[in-house]
């Protein structure tokens, strides 16, 4: 790591960049669903059963049915921020059903009570209140995707895997290390600072 830090940050980068792209994506698609099946629950088994199912596929196989799709199976980046992406879907979707609903009804009514629309219960009660479940799913989802980010490397892609497929290649230890130990790390610091911003949230 010592005699290579310049590789090791430049696949790092590449790293973080897979890992950020996917969960924000990830964020921006979890939780409108996971609203709408709070909103029309006889969506629930079909949004989460999807998202399940998704999370059973072997990652390696999963880049292997994305690669014919046209324009995303043309550059691996790509392939790998959909695949992270939906891998990282399960826990959004799943945490943003399960802070709302925990909500207390009493507060819901409440609002409502004082002449509140649905949309400002949703943006003014709900989903603050729910916010740090939320969090918690964004964690989640996170550090998921700092582990499989190392497999795409497998299709190209880059980012800290390129040094474990190349140490098992080389059957040398040292180089698995190189990119074994930054990435864990990147996954300690991801689940440190979500859990700080959690348990504010839940203070507050």
């Amino acid at each position: 790591m010592v005699q290579n830090r310049l590789q090791v940050l430049e696949l790092t980068g590449e790293h973080l960049w897979l890992v950020g792209v996917s969960t924000v994506l990830a964020v921006l698609i979890g939780v409108p669903l996971g609203i709408l099946i709070t909103r029309y629950p006889r969506l629930n088994k079909p949004v989460l059963g999807s998202a399940n199912i998704i999370q059973t596929i072997p990652s390696l196989a999963l880049f292997g049915f994305l690669l014919p799709a046209p324009w995303i199976g043309e550059r691996a980046d790509r392939l790998a921020i959909l695949a992270l992406t939906l891998y990282a879907l399960l826990p959004m979707i799943r945490n943003t059903y399960t802070g709302i609903m925990g909500v207390d009804h009493s507060v819901v009514e409440a609002g409502r009570g004082m002449g509140m629309t649905d949309r400002q219960l949703l943006f003014q009660v709900e989903l603050p209140l729910a916010l740090s479940v939320i969090i918690a799913g964004i964690r989640v989802a996170t550090v998921i995707s700092v582990g499989l980010a190392t497999i795409a490397a497998a299709i190209g892609a880059g980012g800290l895997g390129e040094f474990i497929f190349r140490g098992l290649a080389m059957v040398s230890n040292q180089v698995i290390l190189a990119g074994a130990i930054p990435a864990a790390l990147l996954a300690i610091l991801a689940d440190f600072g979500f859990g700080l911003l959690e348990k504010r949230l839940q203070q507050r």
